[in-house]
């Protein structure tokens, strides 16, 4: 459907029975824009990128590889950084959790379905990972602070237990986990455009804790060594709140200490860590956006998303922050192997974008081609441009902002004939409006049980009105 409407377009993109999403486009263009030429048109907001972390439950590699991701960096774009530098295969995996009542986002670094925590024998010294570093195909950028973040970890080790950071041999350098956690937050951050973060002062929590080295106070030695000079502070509970790894990647990204700066956000991303605390969340966030000159202070908040399901969503849970303006690429190709379009739709989804689609059209001489229309986040859009340049043959794009007014959504898991099936939900208002089932989901369970997809599809209808009504849905 397409209204047209002065002085923007409405448009409505339907691929499940119900409006995916509303939004409405006003172009603006550059001074000088040439008809039919590929011009970037000119964004509302010019501010330079801006990062800011909320630290009041401490930080971790784990929490800020969760909290980047779910600003918005593509997980593809961490593993693939992490496989460049790890000397053994490790995987990178995310799970939506709860911790003290909030939704955030956890990242695993696994080996062989493990955690991938190195035994002592494979410890390597910072001359070790200095080595896999300078050797690893990384952008510049991602690699400078990587070694950054390494140099003092080991500088902070070295001066705890009196030795040369060259010869010290410890787990917190040479774990796999470690390289994963630094090579994938430094990528992460580059991802973003971030060169440097703001942070807020940084709770160590108290107490004690067992290392390699026996039970030592909390802050551990690395880690007092490591925030000397920072603003930090004690609790808000008795447990170690600030490792080694994410005390030496915070001194080696921030270059401003205190509270949020004016900016205008564009995407939160929380990151969860490992422990639930009963009375306090255990979650750092990362606020993305564009520096303002002024902005009129608001509180931000993080309140628990309205569960419907019986099991939580497994999608990442930050985003546009309210009256963000999202992205919209287009470009027109005639030259692509149409076998190849159903691949760089996948691939843009893997990279970022919210939605990605294809419309046939006629070029002048009467050519059959392509427009590719692709719906991004701002801190999203410079990944997802490489994906289009790199999958496609198109030398330029058009670039929009628009509006987008989405119906609230949330993920249903119920159990069709002992087979899990997501129903995505759409509520309008506070009511329900639509309820759809997750088709390949479908699909999976017609091909197990042998039963027509039709007949699968009514029957986790069925199930969804069951789960809404509180009955047990058939099994």
């Amino acid at each position: 459907m397409l209204n047209s409407c002065a002085p923007g377009v409405t448009v409505v993109n339907i691929d499940n029975g119900f409006g995916a999403g509303v939004f409405a486009a006003r172009v603006v263009r550059g001074p000088g824009a040439v008809p039919g030429q590929h011009v970037r048109d000119e964004p509302r907001n010019t501010g330079s990128p801006v990062g800011w972390l909320d630290t009041a439950s401490g930080v971790s590699g784990d929490m800020l590889l969760g909290a980047l991701v779910d600003a918005g960096v593509p997980l593809p774009a961490m593993q693939e950084a992490v496989d460049a530098v790890s000397p053994a295969p490790v995987r990178l995996r995310t799970e939506v959790v709860r911790r003290g009542g909030l939704r955030a986002l956890r990242v695993h670094v696994e080996r062989d379905g493990l955690p991938a925590e190195t035994p002592a024998a494979e410890d390597r010294t910072w001359a070790d990972v200095r080595a896999l570093l300078d050797a690893a195909p990384l952008a510049e950028p991602v690699r400078d602070r990587a070694l950054s973040t390494f140099e003092r970890l080991a500088a902070a080790e070295a001066a705890v237990h009196g030795t040369d950071p060259d010869q010290v041999h410890f787990h917190e350098v040479g774990a796999l986990d470690a390289i994963a956690d630094v090579v994938g937050v430094c990528a992460g951050l580059h991802a973003l455009g971030l060169d440097e973060l703001g942070c807020a002062p940084v709770a160590v929590g108290g107490g004690t804790v067992d290392t390699g080295h026996g039970r030592l106070p909390v802050p551990v030695p690395a880690v007092a060594s490591l925030l000397t000079g920072v603003p930090t502070l004690g609790g808000p509970v008795d447990a170690e709140l600030a490792t080694p790894t994410g005390a030496a990647l915070l001194v080696a990204a921030v270059g401003s200490w205190g509270a949020q700066p004016a900016m205008r956000v564009e995407a939160v991303g929380v990151g969860a860590g490992s422990r639930d605390y009963r009375d306090h969340p255990n979650v750092l966030r990362l606020l993305v956006g564009t520096a303002a000159a002024t902005a009129a202070p608001a509180p931000v908040t993080q309140q628990p998303a309205q569960q419907t399901s019986q099991q939580p969503a497994q999608q990442p849970t930050g985003g546009p922050a309210p009256g963000a303006r999202p992205l919209l690429l287009q470009t027109n190709v005639d030259d692509l192997d149409p076998r190849l379009w159903p691949g760089v739709l996948a691939r843009l989804i893997e990279a970022g974008a919210s939605d990605a689609w294809l419309t046939p059209i006629l070029m002048k001489k009467g050519r059959p081609a392509h427009t590719l229309s692709v719906l991004v986040r701002p801190a999203t859009r410079a990944v997802v441009e490489q994906v289009v340049f790199a999958e496609t043959t198109t030398i330029g794009l058009r670039v929009q902002e628009v509006d987008k007014v989405a119906l609230d959504r949330s993920e249903l898991v119920v159990q069709v004939h002992g087979h899990p099936v997501r129903l995505k939900t759409a509520t309008h208002e506070g009511q329900v409006v639509n309820v759809q089932p997750e088709y390949d989901d479908v699909l999976a369970v017609a091909r197990e049980t042998g039963l027509p997809a039709k007949t699968v599809l009514a029957d986790a209808a069925s199930a969804a009105r069951d789960a809404e009504r509180g009955a047990d849905p058939p099994g």
